[in-house]
């Protein structure tokens, strides 16, 4: 199954394993939200868990030619870091429209931080805010 990626957190544009991991390798990156989901602070990385909240983050469709590449790096990073890949329902932030995507949410058993009640892993408090 080819779907595009809902990324929430370090690759995202803007943020550390973006260029590494996505830049050049993309078709499209747009905002967008998954509903139905709680995001936890981790070690240097967030975590998205089931739950009454909604995640902000970014919807990213593979370039031409770079769909399995992709899919394999990242299953191989995130699988590394705790979590698990599971197709969700993402909503477009532009026009509202839902999307069937690739989300990496924590394995069972992962230790969570915090809340992150913004749900938005760049609007997240400091270290020690809460």
């Amino acid at each position: 199954m080819t779907l595009p990626f809902f990324v929430y957190g370090t690759l995202r544009p803007g943020a550390y394993n973006h260029d590494p991991f996505l830049l050049g390798r993309t078709g499209a990156e747009e905002a967008a939200r998954l509903p139905g989901a709680l995001l936890h602070d981790g070690p240097g990385y967030p975590y998205a868990v089931p739950g009454a909240g909604t995640v902000v983050g970014t919807l990213v469709t593979a370039g031409p030619g770079e769909y399995a590449g992709l899919l394999d790096a990242l299953d191989r990073v995130e699988g590394d870091a705790g979590y698990e890949r599971v197709a969700r329902e993402v909503l477009r932030a532009g026009d509202g429209g839902a999307a069937r995507a690739w989300v990496y949410l924590a394995a069972p058993g992962t230790p969570l931080g915090p809340l992150i009640a913004s749900g938005d892993w760049f609007r997240r408090s400091p270290a020690g805010g809460g």
